[in-house]
Formats: structure tokens, C-alpha cells, sequence
């Protein structure tokens, strides 16, 4: 495929790394030759300097026979002309744009074939908001994901001494948790991945990957770790584009305080915010936090455009007595350092559009992509065509699927039926399936199992 990224920041540094290493024809455009260079070190591929909207620097990096357009720019207004110029110059096939404002988001008329011709449009900010408020929906959770339209959702937890399923073997699960289905498709052990069979134990520290219908999430929370108490009590801190939608979504079903420093905007969000109390003041000034009761805090979020300022205020709400904190990391060197020290959950905004950008990339009819621990391992949705003749999977039972290692199926969605698989399951056109890659170097193995051939022997 033959994919143009405009825009080298880290959402664009991002894609072009993911699709780099999958055999893809890739040209980067960016205004700093700079930030090129540094992924041309890295990468084998073009990079092209120039403005991203001109036709000339569209055509420098190869837009006549581009497949896909991704316009991943800072600047909202770049990328819309540029999905024009590429639509109306040279029938470009597929065009994506990130957009940010929600001066154009609230006015979907405004992205057509006969307006602005954008296919997709990524609004990280949304993609953000979501996944924050997922992981308050389900206290005790490292990540939460959707599927199967919001149906199913694979969550991430680390096991603790007081679960019920801990020493338990996977093949007795279901006899534990009778009224609940659900399916284990990973776990890491010191950061590794261990090998999966009917006799493996879930031990403490074990970071557990499963899969459940959304309504049961909860109870199987309980199994891998201690009781979780509901969520109450949140404190935000910034009140930008995430912190004003994370607030509006939180504040009809929690006690939510947003703290901004800047008087003008902390005005605005007293009269945007019909249920939030809204302080004017510093998330690192100790003081505010003891007088604004930070050791009852159950949720502290820290998602102003500082990644230091977000680190820095997360660990002393922590020190303070904060029983939660989640924090917005931009920078990617610093999510690894920041999670699990002072900083219960660290969220990369960069990570999360990505995911969003790969459900379009991807070969086949691919639904959805998430990626996971730090964009080492992914879980997949994909759609099934074809029959036994023309695909390798269709009218095959899973145990007898040449599944490349460390890859697993954790669920089907047939119709409305949700299915658990096992061995003798048998893949049928038209199903839904989760798949979870402990490495996502695996992802072309997937993509040829389940693509339909003509001539498929």
C-alpha cells in the first residue's frame, strides 16, 4: 500500500514506525526537516519537506497514485485543504484527517464528498476522553477496550492475593464464574508473555488480559483482585479540549472538581460545567490539593499539555493520599518511567489515535485496532469473508487454524450471539473475531490467514 503521512509530530512518527516495519510504500511530509531526519535514521523511508496542503509538495511525495492520505498535521485547517487538494487534484482513493476543534467537529455537514472530502475523521481529543472514562467506569482496570460496537470489552488488570481466581488453572475458570463467560487471551509475567494452556495459574503481580460481554466486566474484575469500590470523587486537572469533555461526560454520575490556572478559561469552565465545581488555582500547589480533600479523592486525572507538570502534580496527589492517579504522557520516552511508580495509569494520547488510524490501515476488513502495553502487543477486530475454497479460516475449527505464536482468538460475534471459543468452534463468513498478538509483528500472518484469495488451494 502506498500511504502518504503528513506531519512528523507524534502521531505521524508514530504511524510511519508502525507501517514502516510492515512492508508498506510510505512518504512522510513535514515542515521541519528536523523531526524528517531523525526518521529517516530511523526508518527506510521518503520524506519530503514542504507545506502539507500545496499541490507541489503533494506531488513531490507521490500523491498521484497514493492509496491512502493521512493528515495528521498540528493544524486542523492544513490538513482539511489537503484532503481537498488530494480529493479534487488527484482522486486520491482514501483520505484521513485529524481534527481537533470542535468549531468543525459540531458540524458533521461540513465533511462530504461535496464539502471538505474527508473519509475519516480522527478527534484524538474524543478518542482520549472515552478511554479515560472507560477506565473510571471500571476501578481496578489498566486498560479497557470496546468491540464488537461497544458489546464486548477486553480489560487489562494486574492480579492481586485477594482474587478468587488466582492459583486457579484456565480450564477451571468457568466452573468459578458459572454465571459469567469469559476468556483469558494473555498474561504477562515480569513483563514477558507467557505461553497459555488449560494447566496455567494466574499468579500474583500477573498482568491478565480477558474478554467478557460489557455487563460482566465487573464481576470478573473481582476474581484477578480485591473488591473495587465504584469511583466517586474525581479531581481533573487543566481545563483544556480533554479536561472540559472529560469533565461534561463525568459530571452527571460523579463529584467532579476541575482545576485550571488560567482565570479566563477556569470562567469559562464555571459556566460550561453545570455539576462541576471549578477551582482557579495550581494541581501542584499542595496546599489546594489538602484543602480541596485530596486524600478522599478516588480518581486524580492530570491531562493539562504538560507532560511535566501532569508527572509532577500525579505524584504528589499520590504522596498526599490521592487512591488513584492518571496521567496524560504525550511524550512516549515517558510513559514507561511514569506507570506504575507514583502514577497508577499513564495515557498516551499518541498511542490511542494511533489505534484509531490502524482500524483503516490495516489489510482486510479490519474493525478495529487497539494498541496495547505500549504499542508492543495489539488487539484486532476483523470481519471474516469468503468460503472454505477462497480463505484459509472459513469452515475451519479453531484447532486445527495454523495460528502464529502468541497469537489467540478471544472472541466471536456471530449475529448477536457472543461466542467463547475452543478447539472445535468453526470460523463462518460473516463472524466477528477478536483477535489479542502479544507481538504485532505478527499482524501479516494474521492479515493472510483470514484475507480471501481467488485462488485459494
Amino acid at each position: 500500500m502506498k500511504i502518504i503521512v503528513l506531519g512528523a509530530g507524534q502521531v505521524g512518527a508514530g504511524i510511519a514506525v508502525e507501517m514502516a516495519n510492515e512492508a508498506n510504500d510510505l512518504t512522510v511530509v513535514d515542515q521541519n526537516p528536523v523531526l524528517l531526519k531523525k526518521l529517516q535514521d530511523r526508518l527506510d523511508i521518503r520524506t519530503v519537506v514542504g507545506n502539507a496542503s500545496s499541490p507541489t509538495t503533494l506531488i513531490d511525495a507521490g500523491i498521484e497514485d497514493a492509496d491512502l492520505l493521512l493528515a495528521v498535521t498540528s493544524r486542523d485547517e492544513t490538513n482539511m485543504v489537503a484532503c481537498q487538494v488530494a480529493h479534487s487534484l488527484f482522486s486520491t482513493q482514501k483520505c484521513l484527517a485529524r481534527i481537533r476543534s470542535t468549531d468543525y467537529l459540531q458540524y458533521p455537514a461540513l465533511f462530504s464528498p461535496t464539502a471538505v472530502p474527508v473519509d475519516y475523521i480522527i478527534s484524538p481529543e474524543k478518542l482520549v476522553t472515552r478511554h479515560i472514562q472507560h477506565l473510571i467506569e471500571e476501578p481496578g482496570v489498566l486498560q479497557v477496550l470496546d468491540f464488537i460496537d461497544g458489546r464486548a470489552r477486553m480489560a487489562a488488570v494486574e492480579a492481586k492475593s485477594a482474587g478468587s481466581l488466582l492459583g486457579v488453572r484456565l480450564r477451571d475458570l468457568p466452573s468459578y464464574m458459572p454465571d459469567h463467560e469469559f476468556r483469558v487471551v494473555a498474561v504477562f509475567r515480569d513483563n514477558t508473555s507467557i505461553q497459555l494452556d488449560g494447566q496455567t495459574r494466574i499468579q500474583v503481580g500477573d498482568e491478565v488480559f480477558f474478554i467478557a460481554a460489557c455487563e460482566d466486566i465487573a464481576a470478573i474484575l473481582v476474581g484477578f483482585r480485591e473488591s473495587g469500590k465504584r469511583y466517586k470523587r474525581i479531581i481533573i486537572a487543566g481545563g483544556g479540549n480533554i479536561g472540559e469533555k472529560l469533565a461534561l461526560s463525568l459530571e452527571n454520575n460523579y463529584q467532579v472538581k476541575l482545576i485550571e490556572i488560567d482565570e479566563a478559561h477556569a470562567l469559562h469552565m464555571a459556566k460550561t460545567l453545570q455539576n462541576s465545581i471549578v477551582l482557579l488555582g495550581d494541581a501542584a500547589d499542595a496546599d489546594l490539593l489538602k484543602q480541596e480533600n485530596i486524600e478522599n479523592t478516588d480518581v486524580y486525572c492530570a491531562v493539562t499539555n504538560d507532560d511535566e507538570a501532569n508527572i509532577l502534580s500525579s505524584m504528589l496527589a499520590k504522596r498526599l493520599g490521592a487512591r488513584k492517579t492518571l496521567c496524560l504522557i504525550n511524550r512516549s520516552s515517558y510513559v514507561d518511567i511514569a506507570q506504575g511508580s507514583a502514577i497508577d495509569i499513564a495515557v498516551s494520547p499518541a498511542q490511542i489515535t494511533i489505534g484509531a488510524l490502524l482500524a483503516h490501515i490495516r489489510r482486510g476488513d479490519v474493525l478495529a485496532v487497539h494498541s496495547l502495553r505500549r504499542g508492543a502487543a495489539e488487539a484486532i477486530e476483523i470481519k471474516v469473508h469468503g468460503d472454505r475454497q477462497t480463505s484459509r479460516a472459513v469452515g475451519r475449527s479453531i484447532g486445527k487454524l495454523s495460528m502464529p505464536e502468541g497469537v489467540s482468538i478471544g472472541l466471536i460475534a456471530r449475529g448477536e450471539q457472543l461466542v467463547f471459543p475452543h478447539k472445535d468452534v468453526c470460523i463462518e463468513s460473516g463472524d466477528h473475531i477478536v483477535i489479542f498478538l502479544t507481538d504485532k509483528r505478527r499482524i501479516k500472518d494474521v492479515e493472510r490467514l483470514f484475507q480471501v484469495g481467488v485462488t485459494f488451494v
